[in-house]
């Protein structure tokens, strides 16, 4: 079956960093865009960042950009979150998330891909606490 799983979460001060990674299995990793979302306590889930299956394009959201990179190992089956400059609106459970659309180009991804519903299939999460 497919398994998205997450590691790489737990706590860190304020502009501190921490690496995600989301090992995938049981799909094609390569045929999948991937995206990472974060939910924090008493907020809806939210888009943090998506890439295509080649990896050559790539989307964050607002809060994300200049802080955050999300890279792939098709290799390896993962996808990976690195979070710097961290901060305590940061706190959130962090979930990877596969996507079979293959986007054709950035504005698509954009459109797309920031999108809970273009996902077929979620990881469990990772806690991310960031202390001030």
């Amino acid at each position: 079956q497919v398994q998205l799983v997450e590691s790489g979460g737990g706590l860190v001060q304020a502009g501190g960093s921490l690496r995600l990674s989301c090992a995938v299995s049981g799909l094609t990793f390569s045929s999948y865009a991937m995206g990472w979302f974060r939910q924090a306590p008493g907020k809806e889930r939210e888009f943090v960042a998506a890439i295509s299956q080649s990896g050559g394009r790539i989307y964050y959201a607002d809060s994300a950009k200049g802080r955050f990179t999300i890279s792939r190992d098709n290799a390896k089956n993962t996808v990976y979150l690195q979070m710097n400059s961290l901060k305590p609106d940061d706190t959130a459970v962090y979930y990877c998330a596969a996507d079979r659309i293959i986007y054709k180009s950035s504005s698509s991804l954009e459109t797309g891909a920031n999108k809970e519903s273009s996902y077929d299939y979620w990881g469990q999460g990772t806690q991310v606490t960031v202390s001030s």
